[in-house]
């Protein structure tokens, strides 16, 4: 049987160490040196790690129009067996993106929408409603005028003492 040979243990209660060995506390002792570049100019300084912090509430992707069609155009052009796997690992993507994305290009709805309030699609009979509106404010004024020429000749019949001749005495005669 072999003997285990242990550190000796000086007054302190720490083992003795060789020359070799060092702590923890000696080696992260002052600051590193510092880095240099191949040229022996000092390297620029490393970019701090992103933020872990996780957001509330995740930020949705959105796509473009052009970034859809040109998606789409990479994975019509994918033969081989994976290869649209691949793509939509790289990407991100389902594969009912791909499918969402094809049926509105087929349908003619893949575009860019424009932001803000939607217009109301102009009324194809919007001329000619217009056109029946003059007509009637001309008719408008046309018989208020003869209504006028109507009351001044009842004034002039009802001056001179003259029989208005109204349509029903006519059909009696």
């Amino acid at each position: 049987m072999k003997e285990l040979s242990l550190p000796k243990v000086s007054g302190g209660g720490a083992p003795e160490r060789s020359g070799v060995e060092r702590s923890g506390t000696e080696r992260s002792a002052g600051a590193p040196p510092p880095r240099q570049t191949a040229s022996g100019l000092p390297a620029p300084p490393v970019a701090a790690a992103p933020d872990p912090e996780v957001l509330e509430k995740p930020q949705r992707r959105r796509f473009s129009a052009a970034d859809k069609l040109r998606l789409l155009h990479m994975a019509d052009h994918c033969t081989k067996p994976g290869q649209i796997g691949t793509l939509l690992r790289r990407e991100g993507l389902y594969a009912s993106h791909l499918s969402n994305w094809r049926a509105q290009r087929d349908a003619g709805s893949l575009h860019g929408k424009k932001r803000g309030p939607r217009t109301a699609a102009p009324n194809p009979l919007a001329p000619q409603v217009a056109q029946q509106q003059r007509e009637i404010t001309r008719l408008g004024k046309k018989l208020k005028r003869a209504e006028a020429i109507i009351e001044f000749q009842k004034k002039i019949a009802a001056m001179l003492d003259l029989p208005l001749n109204h349509p029903d005495d006519e059909e009696n005669d």
